[in-house]
């Protein structure tokens, strides 16, 4: 023994269990030994002492018999000096199952947050909490917080073989109280972590994890599940309302709002905007405000900014019950280096490549997940199906997948290293979407998974039994690109790139595009959308109402980021909130009544959203038109045909015909230079009749009075 004492006294001991708690004795007897660094003293229940051993906080009893099993020692504390009563850890068996163990080494546990972190739990009638981490190749690892006053040395874990997993459950702790991860690295580092799998987290500056409570919402949403499951979202209109919940609106404080006040608040706003779903920018803890919630060092704790995980489940069972869908910006591509979270954990790369020139992000000066390491990708996978089982999301954005796909992406030559093929394709994180889409879409039917990616990578909105990625969607960075730089040109200009206008019809079905109008458009000296438009003040609310009916006429599934539906001057800034305050002014009012009509038009004409992803729901009537800068296109679905024509140009077009499919009365739907917007209210007397004259290869055409920069949608009346 004295060797091993004298690692349990230096901290070294892998297996506290080996030396402490209850073993027998030569003669029959039972030796009972427990490890109280805090004690100046300790006692049997029965007031029997128990003996020290010089040197050392090893107490030792000798027993006839081995009961009870957990015994209630009083100990004097050496801080307080108050006797207090305390069950020590080492009389409890390993609470996690072999089974468990297993599927986490093959990367497939997927309830991997039930056996690992804090979980209050009952054992042998004793109240308490069990502690599990991963840390592979670490001498040592306790847990400490202020129940050991910090101490490494007084709740040292066990390991589970080769696994790399410790756990150790301490009686006597509740739900709010403070704890990390002391650990003693493969060659002698020592460092202090958070818990990777904490649920709960304090306020930033605060970086310890909180023991969870169990959970005591209960969900109302069993109808909307149902529903959800048999969601056919390819053939239905979803439009997204991209929010950043710490500035939406501030608290009346001015500080974070309380998800109880974004219920009352944002779900009646959104309703009346008419959007089916709001996508929620990162909610995973983070340490920094200005990261948005992109570098997170909570991947399984809602931020504490916006109060309790109850509380964020109780928004969105609100949201599901007011009949909107809620999504998450989920961020699997990178994590910061901060000390006290994933970076380095054991003082060695665990969740990160260990070779640099796979492993770091020198542009975010982050680190790159190891996909290829089993228990890294079930973190991840486990992670996703943690925010759709536990808080009932609708589907995850998957932030930044183009960096996952390319070893090369933002890399000179000779900062990255090839494929085992000698490519550029990262073929563990190809594996790991994959994986990752599978899973999902196995458990949860109707969840959408949608991709932010930037490059031409082919199908990554296919099934992977084609040789796709799996996503649902994926977001059309091309359109937005081309479009926004196109709606920035003076008028004048435009007929030099009116092809930036139509270039998207070349591709827009080899996925299954989202149109994206996000935050990233309105940041980094970017301008706002208003703010990008050129003209005059009446110009500029023209071209924006202009560019939202072009959003809204292309297929694709439409995503707007908050303060584009009143026109918001100011680019985003996440440290205050929006401008609300424009909303008194009639311009800015005009953009919200269009942005909620277009909503309300989308979601009852099944022509602008039936065959979103197919080429047979959209056709051109004349894409030629540059010297004007006018486009005119038809819409169709379910029997329904829709006419729309766009103006691009600030010049009234009277009389300018187009062809049409059919013959009959065109009703003039919506027009954004109607005077209820802020127009100039130039239209067509609310209905036009074909006539048989041919146009364009169509037998019938109509003559329309088309407003300056503005757009009209026809609908043809049927018999």
């Amino acid at each position: 023994m004295p060797d091993a004492l004298e690692r349990l006294k230096q901290g070294r001991h892998h297996d506290p269990f080996a030396l402490l708690g209850w073993h027998g004795t030569v003669g029959g007897h039972w030796l009972f030994r427990a490890w109280l660094p805090n004690a100046e003293e300790a006692t049997w229940p029965d007031g029997t002492p128990l003996q020290r051993h010089a040197d050392s906080d090893l107490f030792e009893i000798a027993r006839s018999s081995r009961e009870p099993q957990h015994p209630e020692l009083r100990i004097r504390s050496r801080h307080s000096g108050d006797w207090v009563t305390t069950v020590t850890p080492y009389t409890f068996s390993p609470l996690i199952g072999d089974l468990d163990i297993y599927l986490f080494g093959q990367g497939r546990h997927h309830h991997l947050w039930r056996i690992l972190g804090a979980q209050i739990q009952t054992v042998d009638s004793i109240d308490g909490v069990q502690f599990a981490v991963w840390a592979p190749g670490a001498r040592r690892v306790s847990v400490v917080g202020d129940f050991n006053h910090w101490n490494g040395l007084t709740h040292p874990m066990r390991v589970r073989g080769s696994s790399g997993v410790w756990e150790l459950f301490v009686p006597g702790l509740a739900a709010g109280q403070a704890y990390k991860y002391e650990i003693i690295g493969p060659q002698g580092q020592l460092v202090i972590k958070s818990d990777p799998f904490a649920r709960q987290t304090f306020l930033r500056p605060e970086t310890a994890s909180c023991i969870p409570a169990p959970s005591a919402h209960i969900w109302r949403d069993d109808h909307w599940l149902t529903r959800r499951a048999g969601f056919d979202w390819q053939h239905e209109p979803i439009s997204i309302y991209e929010l950043h919940a710490g500035s939406w609106q501030r608290s009346r404080d001015g500080g974070f709002p309380y998800w109880t006040e974004l219920a009352a608040r944002l779900i009646p706003y959104v309703k009346s905007l008419g959007y089916t779903h709001i996508e929620l920018l990162p909610v995973a803890e983070h340490p920094l405000d200005e990261s948005w919630g992109y570098q997170v060092t909570g991947y399984f704790a809602p931020t504490a900014r916006h109060g309790s995980p109850d509380e964020l489940r109780r928004f969105i069972d609100a949201c599901h019950e007011a009949g909107i869908g809620v999504l998450l910006d989920w961020v699997p591509a990178h994590f910061p280096r901060d000390d006290f979270a994933l970076a380095r954990f054991t003082g060695e790369p665990v969740y990160e490549h260990a070779d640099p020139k796979r492993g770091e992000h020198r542009d975010w000066g982050t680190l790159i997940f190891d996909y290829g390491r089993h228990e890294v990708r079930n973190f991840l996978i486990a992670n996703a199906l943690y925010w759709l089982e536990e808080f009932h999301f609708d589907g995850l954005r998957v932030d930044a997948v183009a960096s996952m796909i390319y070893l090369d992406y933002s890399r000179r030559d000779g900062e990255w290293a090839p494929n085992q093929y000698g490519g550029r394709e990262n073929l563990e994180a190809i594996a790991f979407m994959r994986e990752l889409n599978i899973v999902v879409h196995g458990r949860f039917p109707g969840v959408l998974t949608i991709a932010e990616e930037s490059t031409a990578w082919p199908m990554v909105s296919r099934p992977t039994e084609l040789g796709g990625l799996g996503f649902s969607m994926k977001w059309n960075m091309g359109w937005m690109n081309d479009n926004l730089s196109y709606i920035a040109q003076d008028p004048v200009h435009r007929k030099y790139h009116h092809n930036q206008l139509t270039f998207s019809q070349l591709y827009t079905y080899t996925e299954n595009f989202v149109l994206p109008l996000s935050h990233d458009e309105v940041v980094h000296m970017k301008g706002s959308l208003l703010d990008k438009m050129p003209g005059d003040y009446w110009q500029r609310f023209a071209n924006l109402r202009l560019f939202y009916a072009w959003q809204y006429a292309h297929p694709g599934k439409k995503l707007l980021f908050m303060g584009g539906e009143f026109g918001q001057w100011n680019e985003w800034k996440a440290t205050g909130e929006l401008d609300w305050s424009l909303k008194d002014f009639p311009a800015h009012e005009g953009i919200s009544r269009l942005i909620a009509d277009l909503n309300h038009l989308y979601a009852h004409e099944p022509a602008l959203y039936r065959h979103d992803f197919e080429s047979s729901g959209f056709g051109w009537i004349d894409c030629h038109d540059s010297d004007q800068s006018v486009l005119s296109l038809m819409r169709t679905g379910d029997g329904q045909v829709l006419v729309v024509v766009l103006n691009f140009t600030p010049v009234p077009r009277m009389a300018y015909r187009i062809g049409v499919p059919a013959a009959g009365g065109y009703r003039e739907i919506l027009n954004t230079d109607s005077a209820w917007y802020g127009g100039s209210n130039i239209g067509n007397g609310g209905q036009v009749v074909s006539e048989q004259v041919a146009w364009m290869g169509f037998s019938h055409s109509i003559s329309l009075a088309l407003p300056p920069l503005g757009a009209i949608f026809l609908k043809l009346a049927m018999e």
